[in-house]
């Protein structure tokens, strides 16, 4: 498995090394479909919590993405903490997977039409690409639940629109499709 270690604020010794490349490891006994990881390690100053450093890991997996993201005051247990996050996604994801395999009578949720909102001054603060998907609301939804983002965009596998799957701030979720004018 390819590991890819990113540092900002962080003296990368090879004890360091070692013990991220370790517990990667250690993720992909569990799950043989990784096809690449990346870990962020930085260290910086909260409010909250004084010094902290603050371990993200991300897994590709298939066409998944599972990230977990935490933070302490010693670089070690963040490791610890966000790689202990990352098992549990991945064996949620492995549990959902066989129970899609087994269990096809399950509805899938219908979305209400999302509201709409205006900002005074839009700005666009960051740009990202990422690639695109095809998969149905179902695994959307799963996508959506497993990276704990606010939004997710996908194909659909049937009419190839791009759509976007959202948390609504009452609750639940909302589902935005395009209309050609």
């Amino acid at each position: 498995m390819d590991v890819e270690l990113q540092a900002r604020n962080v003296e990368l010794t090879d004890r360091v090394r070692d013990y991220v490349d370790k517990k990667m490891g250690k993720l992909e006994r569990y799950l043989q479909d990784i096809r690449a990881t990346r870990v962020d390690l930085r260290h910086g100053v909260t409010r909250s919590q004084g010094e902290v450093y603050t371990a993200q890991m991300t897994a590709f997996v298939d066409k998944q993405i599972l990230r977990s993201e935490e933070m302490h005051p010693d670089l070690m247990a963040a490791i610890d903490l966000a790689s202990d996050k990352l098992h549990r996604q991945i064996k949620r994801y492995k549990d959902r997977r066989v129970e899609r395999w087994q269990d096809h009578s399950k509805p899938v949720p219908l979305f209400e039409p999302p509201e709409d909102e205006t900002e005074d001054e839009p700005r666009i603060m960051r740009r990202k690409r990422f690639e695109v998907y095809a998969m149905d609301e179902g695994e959307a939804i799963e996508q959506i639940e497993l990276l704990g983002h606010d939004f997710f965009l996908y194909r659909d596998p049937d009419d190839g629109d791009i759509r976007l799957i959202y948390r609504r701030k009452g609750g639940g979720l909302g589902l935005i499709e395009p209309i050609t004018a």
